[in-house]
């Protein structure tokens, strides 16, 4: 029997240290570590990776559950996976071990609540985004580069793919400044 720990975070700027530490302290053999978001499974080889490998007996480990998962339909399959495979989920936070009734029926509560949560995040992101439109605060994004500087590159390259490689943005970027340069004049 082995013991796979998993850790997760969402950003660049965030840091698995502390997951690692207490997967390491679970006694797991081995830890993949990946930076994704957990609102779907793709782009997530490090977790592929271990479901592909765990087998009858074996215990996948989180710190939390939302490190495995952010939606119900995804925790659900990848506990449906394990169990397949004869295999178990620990959650050492919220302390469900899905190889007992009691632990399976926990996970479930819980990945309701944690879908709920990042539901009403989305809401609140949606209605403070409205809200700073409505009253005039909100404009988008940042831009990262000037369009001026795009159109004077176009204007001295005249190559759209040129102006991409020496300004490190995509065509439609480029082609947007000059739409909105052409609709300034």
């Amino acid at each position: 029997m082995a013991r796979y720990g998993y850790a997760r975070c969402s950003t660049t700027h965030q840091d698995t240290a502390v997951q690692i530490e207490r997967l390491t302290a679970a006694e797991c053999d081995i830890i993949r570590e990946e930076k994704a978001s957990g609102t779907s499974r793709s782009h997530r080889p490090e977790l592929q990776t271990l479901l592909d490998f765990i087998r009858d007996g074996d215990v996948l480990i989180v710190t939390k559950l939302d490190r495995l998962a952010r939606s119900t339909r995804d925790l659900h399959n990848i506990l449906g996976e394990l169990k397949e495979k004869g295999a178990a989920l620990i959650v050492l936070d919220q302390q469900i071990d899905t190889s007992t009734p009691a632990g399976a029926m926990f996970f479930t509560m819980l990945a309701a609540v944690s879908q709920f949560e990042t539901e009403l995040r989305a809401e609140r992101v949606r209605e403070g985004t409205a809200r700073a439109k409505a009253q005039g605060r909100y404009l988008g994004r940042p831009k990262k580069i000037d369009d001026a500087r795009l159109v004077a590159a176009y204007e001295g390259l005249q190559s759209i793919a040129a102006v991409c490689r020496q300004e490190g943005v995509s065509r439609n970027t480029v082609y947007r400044a000059l739409r909105r340069n052409r609709a300034a004049a």
